[in-house]
């Protein structure tokens, strides 16, 4: 069964806008989702919704993910008296804005490792966060394809066989409730360009994908990736048994779109959000 999403505000600018319906769904699913997390050991942890410039271009994400990339800067005080907002076409020209030394990160996990950078972290480490997530896109569309969205992330940090175990027991869990609430889910390898597309580690994800997608028709509403050894070299994360660099794996569950997919697949909010209560509430 399919049915028209749910009107929202503001959603042919990417940024909708959720009512009381698509709300207590939205906090249904990610505290499902959290639970998930906290029942294997995970930290539940409240991360910024913007991360220094700096340590983005240090991650490559600038180089990895360009076309998605969104950036904040302050107003310049002086130079914007001579150079007044365009109200023509909706924008601060850059003449008068400060450098944009802050970035909106396009998931939420690159605020986990920021935070563990230069720390020694146990074997099995496990965090959970949401975060209001930013992707520039080239057209918006409803819940699916956002310019501001929540991600709910389950992060893990620590040996290569933490890292990969955390991705198969939640690949498992991901399909189960996917069955119980009524979403055909198809998994597809995704590229991710985490590695030097010339070098040897992106052979090696050619060879063995680093991220599978979970797709319902042809939206991807969750996802698990493995970073191998990256994050923990670039962020010098070590593990506290051996001394060297942690591995990070990390489940991700764009939120807005679970809200789509459920929709479309129940009809609307309230067998949507009955549909999860029955698949979840035992979990909650």
């Amino acid at each position: 069964m399919t049915a028209t999403l749910p009107e929202t505000t503001g959603a042919t600018r990417g940024l909708p806008s959720l009512g009381p319906e698509g709300t207590r769904l939205l906090r249904l699913l990610d505290d499902t989702f959290e639970s998930w997390g906290v029942s294997a050991g995970a930290r539940p942890m409240t991360m910024p919704p913007l991360l220094p410039a700096a340590d983005l271009a240090r991650l490559d994400y600038y180089d990895n993910f360009p076309h998605q990339a969104v950036l904040a800067a302050p107003l310049d005080l002086e130079k914007r008296l001579t150079t007044p907002f365009d109200g023509t076409h909706g924008h601060w020209p850059a003449a008068a804005l400060e450098p944009a030394g802050l970035g909106l990160p396009s998931a939420s996990c690159y605020a986990v490792y920021l935070d563990h950078q230069g720390r020694q972290v146990a074997d099995d480490t496990l965090v959970t966060v949401c975060s209001w997530c930013f992707r520039k896109e080239t057209h918006y569309e409803g819940m699916r394809r956002q310019l501001g969205f929540r991600m709910r992330e389950i992060v893990a940090i620590g040996t290569r066989e933490h890292a990969e175990d955390h991705l198969t027991a939640f690949t498992a869990r991901v399909d189960a409730f996917a069955e119980a609430v009524g979403l055909s889910l198809r998994k597809e390898a995704a590229c991710d360009p985490f590695f030097d597309k010339g070098g040897s580690k992106a052979l090696l994800q050619r060879l063995t994908p680093v991220k599978y997608e979970f797709l319902y028709e042809d939206l991807a509403i969750a996802s698990v990736n493995t970073h191998r050894n990256f994050f923990g070299e670039r962020c010098a994360i070590t593990l506290a048994s051996t001394g060297g660099p942690a591995f990070t794996s990390c489940v991700a569950f764009g939120l807005e779109r679970w809200l789509s997919a459920l929709t479309r697949r129940h009809g609307g909010w309230e067998a949507a959000t009955r549909a999860v209560l029955d698949a979840a509430g035992p979990v909650i």
